[in-house]
């Protein structure tokens, strides 16, 4: 269960990486305008938001990989520590999106989602 759990963790970690590049690189390409349901107009006014949360996303990723390493490499402590500090900072990003804006709930789902399965595959892995 704990290798299923780290699986589920990197793809968290993946989709956090891909969303770091919409918010950092291409927050006003069309596509992306798309995807997150914003004018143009919008776009160019929260972009520099958009790219302090995109960097946000990324270190989530990264604690969460660097995480996976060590479990991986052998020292359990601080690896699981940092994939369930990732990956549930990420579950808690999610709840905040889905409080704050439920008709933001389907974005909220898709970063979220992936990061709980994660999170409670490795606990389970743990306690077995």
């Amino acid at each position: 269960m704990l290798i299923a759990g780290l699986v589920l963790a990197g793809l968290a970690a993946l989709i956090h990486v891909y969303i770091f590049y919409l918010e950092s690189f291409a927050w006003t390409e069309k596509r992306t305008l798309a995807t997150f349901g914003m004018s143009a107009e919008e776009a160019e006014v929260t972009k520099p938001l958009a790219l302090n949360q995109g960097y946000y996303n990324l270190f989530l990723a990264i604690v969460t990989a660097v995480g996976i390493v060590l479990t991986a490499a052998g020292s359990m402590a601080a690896g699981t520590a940092l994939v369930l500090a990732g990956a549930g900072s990420m579950v808690a990003a999610s709840l905040v999106l889905i409080v704050s804006d439920p008709s933001k709930s389907s974005a909220a789902l898709k970063q979220g989602v992936v990061p709980l399965l994660g999170v409670v595959a490795v606990v389970v892995g743990l306690l077995v």
